[in-house]
């Protein structure tokens, strides 16, 4: 019996060590933050993004990537952020207290900019779509890009709208948020420097419908072109108010603008709108057509405006952890801010000292017969 005992003791003692061993091979677990309207007008943008990092992370785990000789995986802790600056910082809060690695995210400038304080204060790189000026000039080591930022877009639409579009007399409109202030006031510069001169300005907000009292002031200008800086939501009931009272100015704006949701809020409206979009046509990336096709395979449609840049992002992030071998924040962040990869949106993706792209690009696109047509490209690698 005593004989028995000790085999079945053995046995027992075997398998421990047994689970032990394949326990100690199971992956552990990396936790990225993601935060971006999920609900509400701007909902679309944000699931867009989401689906981009998705599919990185889907991918980069399927490499089984190991770090400090250890298999890791990849997972995404998303967030609602509404689109709002304080539901920002709220959000931004919670996902540090979750310990998340880096932070892929906020959409909107008007929410990354505050949240990007409680990263910087945590250690936290964070990569976001937001494309304001003032996100990466407020000294953090922690911020990067997805995207071009507004200085670049503005510049090259402002002079686009006068140069070569051969608009003199301007209306501006913003949303009062800080991508929308922002852009119209790089707009605005680069319009004047080329020899426009702006005839109106006008604010309304994120939320507006109901554009009739600013467009009255705008009709009376007789502008050129109407340059908005705000959201689709609210560019397509403008876009139509503008033909209902009888303005026959084109309308401009910048990427948020470019979208099927703007095609449809506008209807007619939107033929000959003019939109600039920070970065390359989907097929003209570097791996836009494969992407395309990924993508498309992984969630049964096709990606819009922001999600190849989404990817790139969360690539530049994971790809940083395994090259520095840790996913300490502190020790992979000098990585990551010496990132020079191939990317599906550019040929080689790499920041500069504030982290900025450093190989931006500018499409001009023009609505016609309902359809985006690209005017032309500036700049990218």
């Amino acid at each position: 019996m005593q004989s028995k005992l000790t085999l079945s003791a053995f046995a027992v003692a075997g398998l421990i060590a047994f689970g032990g061993a394949a326990n100690a091979q199971q992956a552990q677990e990396v936790k990225l933050g993601f935060a971006a309207p999920l609900t509400g007008a701007q909902a679309h943008y944000g699931k867009d993004m989401q689906n981009g990092i998705q599919l990185a992370i889907d991918e980069y785990n399927a490499t089984k990537p190991t770090i400090e000789g250890k298999p890791v995986k990849f997972v995404l802790q998303a967030e609602d952020d509404q689109a709002d600056p304080r539901q920002g910082s709220l959000v931004a809060q919670k996902l540090v207290d979750s310990s998340i690695k880096g932070m892929l995210g906020h959409f909107n400038s008007g929410t990354t900019i505050p949240a990007s304080s409680i990263y910087a204060q945590a250690g936290i790189p964070e990569i976001a779509m937001a494309t304001a000026p003032e996100y990466t000039k407020q000294g953090f080591k922690t911020t990067f890009r997805m995207m071009t930022s507004d200085i670049q877009q503005g510049s090259v639409v402002g002079n686009f709208a006068v140069k070569k579009l051969g608009f003199k007399n301007i209306a501006i409109v913003d949303d009062r948020t800080a991508y929308g202030q922002g852009l119209a006031a790089e707009f605005k510069k680069a319009a004047q420097a080329a020899g426009g001169k702006i005839v109106r300005e006008e604010s309304t907000t994120d939320k507006a419908v109901d554009f009739t009292a600013i467009l009255t002031n705008i009709k009376r200008s007789n502008p050129d072109v109407v340059f908005y800086g705000g959201a689709d939501a609210q560019a397509g009931p403008l876009a139509k108010q503008m033909r209902q009272l009888g303005i026959k100015s084109t309308l401009m704006a910048g990427e948020m603008v470019k979208s099927d949701a703007f095609l449809k809020l506008a209807g007619d409206a939107a033929n000959g709108s003019v939109v600039s979009l920070a970065g390359l046509p989907l097929d003209k990336m570097p791996g836009g057509a494969a992407y395309e096709s990924r993508y498309k395979t992984k969630f049964g449609s096709a990606p819009e405006t922001y999600s190849p840049y989404a990817y790139d992002g969360a690539m530049a992030m994971m790809s940083a952890m395994k090259k520095a071998n840790s996913t300490d924040p502190a020790k992979y962040l000098p990585v990551l801010a010496k990132t020079s990869m191939p990317g599906v949106t550019t040929r080689e993706l790499a920041y500069d000292s504030v982290g900025d792209l450093k190989n931006g690009s500018i499409t001009v696109y023009k609505v016609v017969d309902g359809k985006w047509t690209v005017l032309e490209t500036v700049g990218g690698k």
